[in-house]
């Protein structure tokens, strides 16, 4: 005698012994259409045959229901699953878009040199933006007035001054005179 296979313990069964009775009774009265193929060979015509085919026809059809509504639930279980994980990758990208990793192995730009000689004899301190001339004169290179060495300055009377490092007297009109041989230098 052939043992037919049983699934005797499912792992979210309670009652394993109510769980074999139904798979025995579904094993001996197949649904859906093969159930409905299989007793298309009653006899016809016989009113016991007529009440076995519709009761067994309406099990199928109810078989057949229930299965589709089993695979609608299970498609929409799927279609919100994948519909949530979309949505996350969606949010996931979107963070790391709005904050990027740092960069590795960055190189910050070169700045200017210190000093930037010119072939005159001139130079430009790029740290102080002070542009020495030739001659000495310094110009501050944000604004493009003479820098004046404060500790050389003497203020005299009606807003004129005396620049002793380099022998030039400054009018209170901006006209400017050299000490050494009384001349004027500008208006």
């Amino acid at each position: 005698m052939a043992i037919s296979p049983i699934n005797i313990a499912s792992s979210t069964a309670s009652n394993w012994l109510k769980e074999a009775q139904e798979s025995l009774a579904s094993a001996e009265n197949p649904g859906g259409l093969l159930g409905a193929l299989q007793n298309a060979r009653n006899k016809p015509g016989s009113i016991e045959s007529f009440f076995a085919n519709s009761q067994s026809v309406a099990t199928n059809l109810s078989m057949i229901t229930q299965s589709s509504a089993q695979s609608a639930g299970q498609l929409a279980a799927q279609m919100a699953s994948a519909a949530a994980q979309k949505r996350a990758a969606d949010q996931l990208a979107m963070a790391q878009k709005l904050n990027p990793p740092p960069q590795q192995n960055f190189t910050p730009p070169q700045g200017l040199d210190p000093v930037i000689y010119f072939d005159d004899g001139s130079f430009v301190d790029t740290s102080s933006n002070i542009l020495t001339m030739a001659n000495g004169t310094q110009i501050d290179t944000t604004t493009g007035t003479q820098v004046i060495d404060t500790s050389s300055i003497i203020s005299l009377a009606n807003g004129a001054y005396l620049d002793t490092k380099n022998n030039i007297m400054t009018m209170a009109d901006g006209t400017k005179i050299d000490t050494v041989t009384g001349l004027k230098i500008t208006v």
